[in-house]
């Protein structure tokens, strides 16, 4: 008989509220002193208002899935990831993950003075590679990412890179890498179909190697070919969590209506 016991989990969601405080002018004053006083006394600036982003979210990934998620704008998924990976704090609930997940996304930060080589060094460099494997990694990492297909890029400054430029060197430097926990944010939106087939196959190999993967995306097809599990959030609320193929039928279904 085949053993049917499930993958152990790598992240937990436990009831998860996040809540923006958004601050207005309001008619306060602006001193320093001013305030420090409304922190001491954990008063708010005169026209402050809540944002209730994630409502209430719970859920269990378990090693080796890949999870989609899908939603409107201002629908709380990357707010979702954030939490997930502890940039944010929840308002309420627990989140309980394996490791240090790592969150990619087409915001993440490399340093636009510095070189494209630079920025690679350094983004291995704090994933915790020793100096000989970012050495070994990097002409892989170049390869992967393409940017050189049409001049020397890795070598200016990354303020030179076009958007796409850069979110394919940030997935190219994230995936160099096996980890517990990978959150990954619009990236794979970015490039070239060679470009996204190479991501799709190195998301493939990141499951295989005992990891789980979270996608965010606009581009359902990406969801599709990439993730068995989706979820579906709307309005900060977790409307479905299923098989992939069942959520983005509700889903496209629900868009198709005006939301």
């Amino acid at each position: 008989m085949a053993d049917q016991r499930k993958p152990p989990p790598t992240v937990i969601v436990e009831d998860v509220h996040v809540v923006y405080r958004v601050h207005g002018s309001g008619t306060g004053r602006g001193s320093a002193t001013s305030a420090l006083g409304r922190l001491a006394t954990r008063r708010s600036l005169p026209g402050t208002r809540e944002v209730h982003a994630v409502k209430g979210v719970s859920l269990v990934a378990r090693r080796g899935e890949a999870v989609g998620l899908v939603g409107t704008n201002g629908s709380g998924k990357s707010t979702l990831l954030r939490t997930i990976a502890g940039l944010l704090p929840p308002e309420r609930g627990r989140v309980y993950t394996e490791g240090q997940p790592s969150l990619l996304g087409v915001n993440a930060a490399l340093m636009n003075d510095l070189s494209g080589e630079r920025n690679v060094a350094l983004g291995c460099l704090a994933m915790g590679m020793t100096p000989e494997q970012v050495r070994e990694r990097y002409p892989g990492i170049v390869e992967f990412s393409g940017i050189n297909e049409r001049g020397d890029f890795i070598h200016m400054p990354m303020r030179t890179y076009s958007s796409g430029m850069a979110a394919r060197l940030r997935f190219s430097i994230a995936a160099a890498k096996t980890h517990d926990v990978l959150l990954i944010d619009e990236a794979l939106s970015t490039g070239d179909s060679g470009f996204q087939r190479r991501s799709k196959e190195r998301i493939e190999e990141l499951r295989q190697e005992a990891g789980t993967v979270f996608l965010v995306s606009h581009n359902n097809g990406t969801i599709r070919e990439t993730c068995d599990r989706t979820l579906w959030l709307e309005s900060g609320v977790l409307r479905m969590d299923g098989p992939t193929d069942e959520v983005l039928a509700a889903y496209e279904d629900f868009a198709k209506r005006g939301g």
